[in-house]
């Protein structure tokens, strides 16, 4: 039995980040895909939240645990993978400031974006899930588009002077970063060059531990285009 198991739905960004991380950190995981089974009584009993990914493990205090940027932190903290997530504070509180600003601020708006395309529900509370008209549904999927310029330019402080955020060697908010990045694809978003540049560093940085994964994304992608 492997000492991790994963939990996954292999078309999510959510999920990506956590699967480019196993590999690149050679930890010995097994991948369960729960397509269709998140609701189900056996999952719940789990993870109440019913979301992927999950990491099922017998030193957790409940067996499980959700969100992809706590699963890389926590897997790092546990085997010492200062190279993806550094112990200086200063560092650290730079790779926490990205993670943390992707999620409360940039993700929302690639999810508005692009989950209309992808077919994904939306979270309650957005215009997709009201009962809007399709024009008005769509006009939120442009302005959500438009509006990801500001918060996307906003990463290069954390790279300024630097190949990653995390310095010389990809971080876990590099891979979170990069994976979210991938789903932008689904609406042909006209990436600036810079961005373009950082992606094909993190991705030759972690090899196929990288583009094994995302291939699973990009081929749904392309799927739903």
């Amino acid at each position: 039995m492997a000492a991790h198991t994963l939990n996954i739905l292999t078309p999510s960004v959510n999920n990506l980040t956590a699967r480019i991380f196993v590999r690149a950190a050679g930890l010995d995981f097994e991948e369960v895909d729960v397509w269709g089974k998140t609701t189900e009584p056996e999952y719940l009993a789990k993870y109440p939240a019913h979301l992927t990914p999950t990491l099922e493990e017998e030193g957790l205090p409940r067996g499980a645990m959700g969100e992809s940027c706590a699963i890389c932190a926590y897997l790092c903290n546990k085997h010492g993978l200062d190279q993806f997530y550094p112990t200086d504070p200063g560092e650290r509180a730079m790779v926490d400031n990205a993670n943390f600003y992707l999620i409360g601020t940039f993700y929302p708006l690639v999810a508005r974006a692009t989950y209309p395309t992808l077919g994904f529900p939306q979270y309650p509370g957005e215009v997709a899930t009201s009962d809007a008209s399709d024009e008005l549904k769509a006009q939120a999927q442009r302005d959500a588009e438009t509006a990801l310029a500001e918060p996307l330019d906003a990463f290069r402080f954390f790279l300024e002077g630097r190949e990653f955020i995390g310095g010389s060697h990809p971080s876990i908010a590099d891979i979170r970063l990069c994976a979210t990045l991938e789903f932008l694809k689904a609406i042909d978003y006209d990436f600036p060059q810079w961005t373009v540049e950082y992606m094909e560093r993190v991705e030759s940085a972690l090899g196929d531990a990288y583009s094994e994964p995302a291939g699973d994304v990009r081929g749904f992608v392309a799927s739903v285009k």
